[in-house]
């Protein structure tokens, strides 16, 4: 058995029914809001429009108790835009269960990694 470059990876989402889901690319907006302070920054370097930016954000605010991310619009100061407590409880949460998860199913995921089929450099 050959060794295969990349190791494999999970991409969860957690459905909640009607309520909504959480996954990777929602995870990863609210990193980076968290980190860039802005809806549209955050938007930007996903190569995500500010409008279907704004739309995860509504629609994760709509679906947990609290809001998740709070913003404030433009003028003389700027806008901006920042995780509430309870986004990064989320955030940090979902995080959580993908690395428990990760760390539950190794075996499994070592497994299906060794039955995946070579590719020669000629391929």
């Amino acid at each position: 058995m050959s060794e295969h470059r990349e190791n494999p990876r999970l991409r969860i989402r957690i459905v909640f029914g009607e309520r909504g889901m959480i996954g990777p690319g929602k995870a990863e907006l609210l990193e980076r809001i968290d980190s860039a302070g802005s809806i549209a920054a955050a938007g930007r370097v996903m190569g995500m429009s500010y409008k279907r930016a704004w739309m995860l954000i509504e629609t994760m605010n709509a679906m947990f108790r609290e809001p998740v991310v709070e913003s404030t619009r433009g003028g003389a100061q700027g806008g901006g835009a920042r995780l509430t407590g309870t986004g990064h409880k989320v955030l940090a949460t979902y995080r959580a269960f993908e690395a428990e998860a990760a760390r539950a199913g190794r075996a499994e995921l070592c497994a299906l990694q060794g039955l995946l089929s070579d590719i020669s450099d000629g391929k």
